[in-house]
């Protein structure tokens, strides 16, 4: 639902309760939204974005890593996701593509 919502998630994996989501400035050319070996400022502003959304989010380049605890519960989980939501919404001016 959140990729539906922010063109930025260009593709999104994992398993169980461990999953990644990869940020894009275009998903039809998978341009990452930082560059392999470094940051950029749209990731910088989700960063702390997600500080400002008391939430401890791993990134490593153009990835956003979620991790949540294992005991989490449905309700906890769609307040985190809301706050994730949020988080996402100031890098969404950072999308190209069409």
């Amino acid at each position: 639902a959140l990729a539906d919502t922010h063109r930025i998630i260009g593709d999104v994996r994992g398993l169980g309760v461990f999953f990644a989501l990869e940020l894009v400035t275009d998903r039809a050319t998978k341009e990452p939204l930082a560059p392999y070996g470094a940051t950029s400022p749209a990731m910088n502003e989700i960063v702390a974005a997600s500080r400002n959304e008391a939430l401890l989010i791993f990134t490593n380049y153009n990835r956003i890593h979620v991790v949540p605890p294992c005991t989490i519960t449905p309700d906890e989980a769609r307040d985190g996701l809301a706050r994730l939501d949020r988080a996402l919404s100031v890098a969404d001016h950072y999308y190209s593509g069409q």
